[in-house]
């Protein structure tokens, strides 16, 4: 049996621009086309993510565990401190849950295939700043226009239902045709 390959898709974007909302429709979209996403997220706000401090996982993450696993009623939660894994070690990590889709939320200057928001002007340099852009939103209908003078590529406005549409389209070919091709 061959390994399946899963899509690795950024959304990237600066703080309050709408990631996780595009993220969490685009997972809905690819569960009704029977397709498995996981996330891989970035707390790019400094510091450590918090965790709930009243549960017993964080109880032995403060009493010196590395990691503390929960697991019940088919959820799977982990907790791990004093671990640093570089972006590709995560993906290899969720990997074990066999996705067709990884989307990976941040870590802008990584290389993977993204989709870029871009929330008023103030955002336009990330156009050069990253790499690999495949689709991009504005919040700003003026943006559209300045963004196509330096990308071919599609680029939709916040309230197009046709973006999550198009996005979701192109996410399902690619993770059929790696399935299709390691059969």
């Amino acid at each position: 049996m061959a390994m399946v390959k899963p899509v690795i898709f950024q959304i990237v974007g600066y703080q309050n621009s709408g990631k996780t909302t595009i993220i969490m429709k685009l997972i809905e979209i690819l569960k009704k086309n029977d397709l498995k996403s996981v996330t891989i997220k970035h707390h790019g706000h400094g510091g450590r993510p918090d965790i709930l401090s009243q549960k017993d996982s964080a109880k032995h993450i403060n009493a010196g565990a590395v990691a503390s696993l929960i697991e019940g009623g088919g959820r799977l939660c982990l907790q791990a401190d004093e671990t640093a894994l570089t972006l590709e070690d995560q993906i290899r990590f969720v990997d074990f849950f066999r996705p067709d889709i990884i989307f990976i939320e941040g870590h802008k200057m990584k290389s993977y295939p993204k989709l870029l928001i871009l929330r008023d002007k103030n955002d336009l340099p990330l156009i050069s700043d990253v790499s690999n852009i495949k689709a991009v939103i504005v919040w700003d209908k003026e943006l559209i226009n300045a963004v196509r003078e330096k990308l071919e590529v599609p680029v939709f406005h916040i309230t197009e239902e046709i973006a999550m549409t198009a996005i979701s389209k192109e996410l399902k070919k690619l993770a059929h045709h790696i399935v299709e091709k390691n059969l």
